[in-house]
């Protein structure tokens, strides 16, 4: 939770690319992460890389906020990418005891793997923090996002940090009850119980708030024909020229990698 708060944080910070559209920054992301999915250069994957790392140096956000939050997330896909040199077939360059191998294929394409994942994520902490989530819950429903979607993604977050809240309720009252989930002396089916009653127990909030919420919806005429207000916004020239130099970036980084083969 305390990440969320500080990719919120860092959304609220004032540079060049905070104060672009939402469409566009989320639209562009889209565009970055399904031109990493269909490259097969680790070349090109890297200069992306590189681009995206200047414009989050541009975007004022800390480097060190956005290389934790990479460290943190890149593993999930890494796993899958690290396993690739031993389940891969091809060209055997080390045999090893009960039949494990190492092939050059599966390196090349577990690099390959760990670019695109990483140019993935890197694109979509750029996009999450220069914009905050209200922006983007706003920006999706402005491009087409189905309605209802869009307004449980708006209640998602609106909702977020107020179960949050409630969380460090409970835990406050557990620790006036002396009770420590850490504390290794406390008897590991106790601490259990506890988690359990903690989940149960943010269930039933969770439950009692969407129907107060749902009633106060109604009461105040909601139908599932309602639309949410957005506010309105206008693509002005700065965010033309954003999407004309991205555009131009994957254009040569395609071509190049096209004309140059000993690139890949």
């Amino acid at each position: 939770m305390e990440d969320l708060i500080n990719i919120e944080r860092e959304s609220l910070k004032e540079s060049s690319i905070h104060s672009l559209d939402g469409r566009v920054k989320l639209i562009i992301t889209f565009i970055i992460i399904i031109f990493a999915v269909a490259t097969q250069s680790i070349t090109t994957l890297i200069l992306m890389e590189i681009y995206l790392i200047i414009l989050i140096f541009l975007s004022n956000v800390s480097p060190s906020y956005a290389i934790k939050r990479l460290i943190l997330i890149l593993p999930f896909g890494g796993f899958i990418a690290l396993f690739q040199p031993f389940i891969r077939p091809g060209d055997v360059i080390w045999a090893g005891p009960f039949g494990i191998d190492i092939t050059l294929h599966g390196i090349i394409f577990g690099a390959l793997l760990l670019g695109k994942v990483t140019v993935s994520v890197t694109a979509v902490i750029l996009l999450s923090s220069t914009t905050s989530m209200q922006e983007l819950v706003g920006s999706a429903r402005r491009i087409g996002v189905p309605s209802d979607f869009a307004m449980l993604l708006n209640l998602t977050v609106r909702y977020l940090f107020f179960f949050y809240d409630e969380l460090e309720r409970i835990r406050n009252a557990q620790k006036t009850r002396c009770f420590d989930i850490w504390n290794k002396n406390v008897p590991y089916q106790w601490r259990l119980r506890k988690v359990g009653e903690t989940i149960a127990m943010m269930f039933l909030r969770a439950y009692e708030q969407g129907e107060r919420v749902y009633l106060s919806m109604l009461s105040r005429g909601y139908t599932p024909e309602s639309r949410m207000y957005t506010a309105a916004s206008k693509i002005g020239r700065r965010e033309v020229l954003f999407v004309a130099a991205n555009i131009m970036v994957i254009v040569v980084l395609h071509i190049t990698q096209t004309l140059l083969p000993v690139m890949k």
